[in-house]
């Protein structure tokens, strides 16, 4: 029984080694010369070439001509050989030959099948006389299986055969059923045991029952896919069974074995081209590796390499690696499969083309980015100041750089605007003096100026983090109409406290001006007041600072 199902598989099996010379790399040979085009496209009609077919398996090719086409041929000797084998049931048949001018007759039982013509000759590149013994055995062995196959014994062990494979089917059917219970209580517990601190700890964002039910989504699929597989075996090798319908069964197995032997042909012939693909990609991220430790250590300071800044080693890496995995993927190009499709070409032609149509704003940041990164006006922990927005850099990314506002904000600023726009760094230490910190106040004319600059330099000592030395000084920023503007410059090394430095030191210079009952004009006014706008003084000893 098993030879016989091997059989009957062999017929697909052996259309697809007939088939897998064509997907072989074709080594030319220019002494052939290649066969015509228009034969190979009749031929391909069956006009000159068609298999005798009995009980679904092919028996030998016969050539046809355009009156007498190779299909017809070939059925209507395998409707005089199945003549022959129901004339009656005996178990031997007597084969004779007859020469005619056409060629060899082959007759069973004194009933003519078929002649063996020259062209016939001429297509399996034999002579006459050995074509048609090798076609009278075929014969023979057809009309003898043929009757036994239609005995009441072969009858019996068809169905012998059936409850065999039925059975199977069932236990198989049963078994992918209990598994599919059994295997879902089991993710249950599995997932809620494993998940279940995940799902606690990320505030029940990554759910334990989505991911049992994804689990059972994939072991459902495969268990499904199997018995799909058993149905579809399971009637065909039920139409194996009878001699009626082993044809049948036959196209239905080659339906499912073929693609399935071609997937694994394919694979196999795959086989070298993943081997290099695995070689390249395994380089690859050994190389990378070997450039993360480098880079790792120039972060942490073990190396330095020139004027080579630490906060440069993360993007630095970043685009190697970008690099090295682009240049592997061009190594790697001609070993994928389909790369050398048109199809394929084409596909790559089209996302180039939408790459460089839409990406333009994306990559003037990415490539601004760069710039960002690597020039050294702006570092990650310097305070800066970008237009409107004042914050502490606290990551520069190829498209965007985030800042930090003194009210705790997230800025985001994109790369291309940071390039092209003015950049106040707070934190760059120009020299050893530091930032040059000012405010300006009206003060009337009446008051005398040598007086009011030493009490805007006593307020600025009190400030504290404003610098001793070098030493407060007071320029005159404006006559205006009714005040002269002072204004009072002191140094700092606090680039990241300014708002609250400059704070104190106007909350210090209202202080000084009230006990030294001194008006402040700014905002100006158009008349005097019978009382001078001098508030208590309420910060004595509040606001005082210390020197450096």
């Amino acid at each position: 029984m098993i030879l016989k199902y091997l059989r009957a598989l062999a017929c697909p099996v052996f259309v697809v080694a007939l088939l897998l010379p064509a997907t072989l790399p074709a080594q030319t040979d220019s002494s052939q010369p290649a066969p015509p085009v228009d034969a190979l496209a009749i031929e391909g009609e069956g006009v000159f070439r068609a298999p005798v077919v009995v009980d679904g398996t092919e028996l030998f090719y016969v050539r046809g001509s355009t009156a007498l086409p190779g299909f017809e041929r070939a059925e209507i000797i395998s409707s005089r050989i199945i003549a022959a084998a129901e004339a009656n049931e005996t178990e031997s048949v007597e084969i004779t030959f007859n020469s005619v001018e056409l060629g060899e007759k082959i007759l069973a039982d004194g009933e003519l099948i078929t002649i063996v013509t020259n062209a016939d000759a001429e297509l399996e590149q034999l002579d006459i006389p050995v074509l048609t013994k090798v076609q009278a055995d075929a014969i023979r062995e057809a009309i003898l299986g043929y009757r036994a196959e239609r005995t009441g014994q072969a009858r019996l062990h068809s169905l012998i055969e059936v409850g065999v494979w039925t059975l199977g089917f069932i236990l198989l059917t049963t078994l992918i059923l209990w598994l599919r219970r059994r295997l879902k209580t089991e993710i249950n517990t599995l997932v809620k045991r494993h998940f279940a601190s995940v799902e606690s700890a990320t505030n029940s964002h990554v759910q334990a029952d989505a991911i049992a039910a994804l689990i059972r989504f994939g072991v459902n699929l495969v268990l499904f896919s199997l018995l799909f597989l058993g149905i579809y075996y399971y009637l065909s090798l039920i139409l194996l069974s009878f001699a009626e319908t082993r044809y049948v069964a036959q196209l239905l197995l080659t339906y499912v074995t073929t693609p399935v032997l071609n997937i694994l042909i394919g694979f196999i012939l795959y086989i070298p081209n993943l081997i290099t693909l695995a070689i390249i990609a395994f380089l690859t991220m050994y190389v990378i590796k070997g450039f993360r430790v480098f880079f790792d250590a120039v972060a942490a300071g073990t190396f330095h390499i020139g004027d080579f800044e630490k906060h440069w080693a993360t993007p630095t890496f970043n685009i190697v690696r970008v690099l090295l995995i682009m240049i592997s993927i061009v190594f790697a190009f001609p070993y994928m499969p389909g790369s050398d499709s048109a199809a394929f070409q084409g596909l790559t032609l089209l996302v180039g083309a939408m790459l460089s149509l839409g990406a333009n704003s994306v990559v003037s940041n990415i490539l601004s980015g760069l710039f960002v990164i690597y020039r050294r006006s702006t570092s990650i922990g310097d305070r800066i100041k970008i237009g409107e927005h004042t914050g502490d850099v606290i990551q520069i990314k190829l498209m965007e750089t985030h800042l930090k506002s003194i009210k705790n904000e997230l800025i985001s600023i994109p790369n291309a605007q940071l390039l092209n726009s003015e950049v106040i760094n707070y934190s760059k230490k120009i020299d050893g003096s530091g930032l040059l910190l000012h405010t300006t106040v009206g003060i009337g004319y009446e008051e005398t100026p040598a007086k009011i600059e030493a009490m805007l330099i006593e307020a600025a000592r009190r400030t504290r983090d404003l610098k001793t030395r070098p030493a407060p000084f007071v320029l005159w920023a404006a006559l205006a109409d009714y005040a002269i503007n002072y204004q009072i410059n002191a140094y700092t090394t606090r680039g990241t406290s300014i708002p609250r430095i400059k704070s104190d030191l106007h909350k210090n210079i209202v202080a000084v001006f009230n006990e030294n009952k001194v008006q402040i004009m700014t905002p100006s006014y158009i008349a005097d007041t019978p009382e001078p706008k001098i508030a208590e003084n309420e910060w004595d000893g509040e606001l005082a600072g210390g020197e450096e």
